[in-house]
């Protein structure tokens, strides 16, 4: 048998392995790649580096730093709430508790009228009060207290001793318009939200609304009331108070109603005179007969009087509970309001004309007005 280094035996011819040459050939390619991606790299990171920069998150954004935003012009909420909101207060009502002291029981807003520190606010926000506090602006709280309160119209003067502070101008409520523009300013739902503002339109005006016994004419606005709002402001475009924020319907949005100012400023000098608003009194409490009862009974429409106050006008004049009031200083009842109307044009100590009917019988009674404080 022949025998070479590449044959033994079974005539099997082993291949002569030729890897060194190969695996050079692979070396050379694979640093020719390694060479051309590390030059790709280098230029990319050149050209990124030049036109971008990269956040935290690895994320490459354009170069924002050198853009700015325009400054936007003041518009007239802008001008309302630099005007009007340096004025506006947050008014806490507190009460004495047996047992834990002084604690607070309600909270409002109040608007600044006068410099020396005196404040408008609703009576509701501090009735039943043992101690008020007048939170500013800024901050800063002090103790206020109460020059006088009508329940009537659900209005309230405080006083805190402080001087040169902001004042908020009252406006021409007989001037506002459906559809002209209302920003209300306060401490809806008290100091943690102190000086908002909120804005819309005036949606009806001369509104009549009823609350417990009393009855209100209105401004009514969807600007934004909420529980706190009371005795803040409800101002127009120019800066100026047209109506004190006093109620809001919650069953519904967007309906929030206001004292109209010239109403107020009425009470407000009243109560800073008097401390309280000195009201014409006819001294009755009585019910309404409208047409149906008065036709079922056989009696006048009128006020049916059920009870006489003992020394009022009413009393000294000789009306009864029993008698219908069917007119009063010259006008013919056809509702209770029309009662309380004629009342309130007159002033105390005017002496008015009157016809009852009693027992079938129509007579005239001369009533002079006394003074009602409530």
């Amino acid at each position: 048998m022949e025998f070479n280094e590449n044959n033994w035996g079974s005539g099997v011819k082993f291949v002569e392995e030729r890897r060194p040459k190969r695996f050079l050939r692979a070396v050379g390619i694979i640093l020719l790649v390694f060479f051309s991606a590390s030059l790709g790299g280098i230029l990319g990171g050149y050209y990124v580096k030049k036109n971008y920069e990269s956040n935290s998150s690895g994320i490459t954004l354009p170069n924002l730093t050198q853009q700015t935003t325009s400054a936007l012009p003041k518009n007239s909420i802008n001008k309302v709430a630099e005007l009007v909101g340096p004025a506006i207060v947050g008014v806490n009502n507190n009460v004495d508790t047996l047992f834990w002291g002084k604690q607070k029981q309600g909270s409002g807003s109040g608007i600044i009228f006068d410099k020396n520190g005196y404040i408008v606010t609703n009576y509701h926000v501090i009735e039943g009060s043992t101690d008020v506090t007048v939170t500013l602006s800024g901050g800063k709280k002090l103790p206020a207290r109460i020059i006088g309160a009508d329940y009537e119209t659900d209005i309230a003067v405080l006083k805190v001793n402080a001087t040169n502070l902001p004042v908020a101008k009252f406006g021409d409520s007989s001037s506002v318009r459906v559809g002209d523009i209302a920003i209300a300013i306060g401490n809806p739902l008290g100091e943690e939200f102190a000086g908002s503002v909120t804005m819309g339109v005036i949606s009806a005006i001369n509104r009549e609304i009823t609350v417990e016994d009393r009855k209100y004419k209105v401004i009514q606005t969807d600007a934004s009331i909420n529980q706190g709002n009371s005795g803040g402001a409800l101002c127009n475009e120019n800066g100026e108070v047209i109506g004190i924020n006093t109620l809001k319907i919650t069953s519904a949005e967007g309906m929030g109603f206001a004292i109209p100012i010239n109403e107020a400023k009425k009470i407000i000098e009243e109560l800073m005179k008097h401390g309280y608003v000195s009201r014409p009194y006819i001294g009755v409490a009585g019910t309404f007969i409208d047409e149906e009862q008065a036709k079922e009974y056989g009696v006048p429409v009128g006020v049916g009087v059920q009870e006489v106050v003992r020394g009022s006008g009413a009393d000294l004049a000789g009306i009864r509970p029993g008698d219908i009031i069917v007119e009063f200083d010259g006008k013919k009842l056809t509702k209770f309001e029309d009662l309380q109307e004629a009342k309130e044009k007159r002033k105390v100590g005017d002496i008015v004309k009157a016809k009852v009917w009693r027992d079938g019988r129509y007579f005239d009674v001369r009533i002079k007005l006394t003074e009602q404080i409530r």
